[in-house]
């Protein structure tokens, strides 16, 4: 599978509106946008929603900014060329362009900009370098005749999305194969991993759709940080946060001191989706998602909500006993898989794996064998270069994290260098 045939066929699985925007009220049309999060790290502040003019080209006309100058290097202009529209929502729009300069195919995300805040969006991207997280090329400013500023965020362009991966299959009646389930959800793990101990970000918003897919190297990328925020523990949080389908049960308990294990059982949820081909807690508004999660894990306990939210008073539930794991997947689900998708859904938070863990799980194992390779025979992508976000892991972790193969091979490598 060397390129997926990835069409835009309506997917049966489509969640209702509110699962791809963050208002309690109905999502805007996809000409508006909504001001992005502050970098105000002490508050989620919400900016009146305005509207973008609808007659403003977005497509085929030519935008030109200069680089560089600073230290030392010197400015140069780049121009791109703005090709197709790829992604509206309540942010803005992205659309795909090309470098006219360079022919390189790059995505640039056009949010409108009050000139009274920063962009914490941009400040988040700033910190952050890994190969499973959408990189920063760089940004700029523009301008509409009505003087109105927008903030254009640009980075990699990469074609396809683990939603539409997803739907490719559920369209033809299959299951997506196992190997491609262990590789993607693996790079999601490795990419919180990352996000969630080195710049400390927490993404609080999760989902198929913002996993990007490269259909011929299969590198996963994390992207769209509108929502991300470092937490700051003791500091409250909005609650009304991340998309229904993956939203952790602490946030439709009203947590506000929530912490990074949200992304775990977001990241949970998208692991038994692409083991089940469907969401697992396919909620239709906030409560019902609530009665969804309690149909597969039973009733919270009191001491349950407590790790959930201290402050949650009103215990009236119906008792309903948990539904046994297995029983949740086809019978022919590998057992590993099972107990992986169990470790991450946790009512309490605390007892939800951390990435890293996650990655460490036996499920994986099949991608650390020595030689093991892509369906088409091609090399997976690079899966075992971590960096800063091993600090503070046991050496036990560490060697489950890297295969003896690869630390042989970094320790020729460092003998060939030390000897010349």
């Amino acid at each position: 599978m060397a390129s997926l045939p990835l069409g835009p066929q309506p997917h049966q699985h489509n969640p209702p509106p509110d699962h791809q925007y963050h208002h309690h009220a109905p999502p805007p049309p996809a000409a508006a946008v909504k001001h992005p999060a502050t970098t105000h790290m002490d508050a989620d502040k919400e900016m009146p929603a305005s509207v973008v003019d609808a007659n403003d080209p977005v497509t085929s006309h030519i935008i030109s900014t200069t680089i560089g100058g600073k230290n030392g290097e010197p400015k140069r202009t780049i121009s791109y060329t703005a090709e197709r529209v790829v992604g509206t929502g309540s942010f803005g729009i992205v659309f795909q362009a090309k470098c006219l300069e360079t022919g390189e195919a790059v995505a640039i995300k056009k949010v409108l900009q009050d000139k009274r805040y920063k962009n914490r969006e941009l400040q988040l991207m700033r910190l952050m370098n890994h190969p499973n997280v959408i990189s920063l090329k760089h940004c700029f400013f523009s301008t509409t005749s009505r003087d109105e500023l927008f903030l254009n965020i640009v980075m990699d362009y990469v074609p396809e999305t683990m939603y539409k991966v997803l739907k490719h299959y559920s369209n033809s009646n299959q299951r997506m194969p196992l190997i491609y389930v262990k590789l993607y959800t693996y790079q999601l793990f490795r990419g919180l991993a990352y996000i969630h101990t080195v710049p400390g970000v927490c993404h609080r918003d999760i989902k198929p759709q913002n996993v990007l897919v490269d259909p011929l190297t299969h590198q996963v990328k994390i992207c769209d940080f509108g929502s991300a925020k470092v937490l700051v523990e003791g500091e409250a949080n909005i609650s009304y946060i991340c998309s229904r389908y993956y939203r952790a049960p602490e946030l439709i308990f009203g947590a506000t001191e929530y912490t990074t294990a949200i992304d775990i059982w977001s990241a949970g949820c998208v692991l038994a989706e692409l083991l089940l081909g469907q969401p697992l807690f396919p909620g239709e508004n906030a409560v019902d998602q609530l009665v969804e999660i309690i149909k597969v894990l039973g009733t919270p306990t009191r001491e349950e909500i407590r790790c959930m939210n201290p402050s949650y008073t009103d215990f009236r539930f119906p008792q309903i006993k948990a539904h046994p794991w297995h029983k949740v997947f086809h019978k022919r689900m590998p057992p590993e898989a099972i107990d992986l998708a169990s470790r991450l859904l946790h009512y309490s938070p605390s007892l939800r794996c951390t990435a890293l863990e996650a990655c460490a799980h036996p499920f994986f194992d099949e991608l650390r064998v020595l030689n093991a390779r892509l369906p088409n025979g091609r090399p997976f992508p690079p899966l075992f270069d971590f960096k800063q976000e091993l600090a503070g892991a046991s050496p036990e972790l560490i060697n489950r994290l890297i295969p003896e193969h690869v630390r042989r091979q970094a320790s020729l490598s460092f003998s060939r260098s030390a000897a010349t």
